[in-house]
């Protein structure tokens, strides 16, 4: 019975060490979280329940944290979503990573309204106080780090900023500043971090440095850059990556790849129609070409190990993924580790492998 009982024993310490082995977050667990950005009702279906709490160190609410969701109405706030979120993490010792404090978008207009008229910069600033105050201290020991402003440089043309952001046409570019001072008062702890895509593009990088550089040389508490992974099978290059993190790392900051995903169409930004014949159909070809960029995007984060302190997914799995429908209507996408039926790809076991 004893040697029985001992045999029980090593079985149940062998499976352990198995699922572990193939376990995102234990493979990663001395390097870095690795989360997954989540919805309260993906919460409630079984199958992510049990891919978060087999893969996933860290979670990020995709939505339920935004202005617009927790705060539509002037001392009007909703909490119910990212309560849940942060609730599940708790339970399963997962880190929750806080998205996005301001924003252009999802930011409801009374933000930037003063009794039906335009704000004043003072008015904005004690709006920007009272929900940064009210968000970020009722998560306060429960989110790590928070994305305090998200997509504040322009796109295109000379511009650094984004000129027709709300906030830039009623505060100018001081608006970033004062809203990292604020997330600091809130909570000294929590690590905050400037937010943003296509980072990796020469010109948009350098707007991205510019801005950093001259708020750390102002004392501004920005401790980190999300590098928003919304990437394809196309871009960027090696060496696009590689001079990017080497470019922020030189600034002393704290990089997260916050928003990965790898998409199998060029980069696009525009919403549009579908044309025809335009929907690719997944198969091992398109598979396997993915699987190949997610290993080399891995293994040029393994060569920043005392910079990169974190890694996104922006979602779990394919039918839940914002690329479906975006930003071509009615089409599908495949940009994650584990497809509609909640299986591993070649993508999982790429990025797996990159780590051995």
């Amino acid at each position: 019975m004893k040697m029985r009982y001992i045999s029980l024993l090593s079985c149940v310490f062998l499976v352990s060490v198995v699922l572990k082995a193939q376990s995102l977050s234990g493979v990663f667990a001395k390097k870095y979280p690795i989360g997954a950005a989540v919805s309260s009702f993906m919460l409630k279906n079984p199958s992510i329940d049990s891919l978060l709490r087999l893969h996933f160190s860290s979670l990020t609410p995709d939505n339920e944290m935004k202005p617009e969701v927790t705060e539509p109405q002037e001392g009007v706030f909703h909490w119910t979503g990212a309560d849940a979120i942060v609730h599940f993490a708790q339970q399963n010792h997962m880190k929750v990573r806080g998205h996005c404090l301001v924003w252009h978008q999802q930011t409801p207009n009374w933000f930037f309204e003063d009794h039906g008229k335009q704000a004043s910069k003072k008015v904005l600033y004690e709006h920007m106080k009272e929900h940064i105050f009210a968000e970020v201290g009722r998560y306060k020991g429960k989110v790590y780090a928070w994305d305090v402003v998200n997509e504040a440089i322009s796109d295109n043309g000379k511009s650094i900023y984004r000129t027709e952001s709300p906030w830039y046409k009623i505060a100018g570019k001081d608006y970033i500043a004062q809203a990292f001072r604020y997330a600091h008062q809130a909570d000294p702890k929590a690590v905050l971090f400037y937010n943003d895509y296509n980072v990796f593009m020469p010109a948009k990088r350098a707007k991205i440095y510019a801005m950093l550089k001259e708020l750390l040389k102002e004392g501004v508490p920005v401790q980190g850059i999300g590098i928003q992974g919304h990437w394809s099978i196309y871009e960027p290059s090696e060496k696009e990556l590689k001079e990017t993190l080497q470019l922020f790392a030189s600034l002393g900051l704290k990089i997260q790849i916050t928003e990965m995903d790898v998409s199998v169409y060029h980069w696009e930004k525009n919403e549009r129609a579908m044309r025809p014949g335009e929907q690719i159909v997944w198969n091992d070809s398109i598979a396997n070409i993915q699987a190949a960029r997610y290993a080399m995007f891995f293994r040029v984060f393994n060569e920043f190990p005392k910079v990169i302190t974190g890694v996104t997914f922006w979602g779990v799995t394919d039918n839940y993924s914002w690329l479906n429908n975006y930003p071509v209507r009615g089409r599908r996408n495949y940009p994650l580790l584990f497809d509609k039926f909640y299986q591993e790809k070649p993508a999982f076991h790429a990025v797996i492998n990159s780590q051995r």
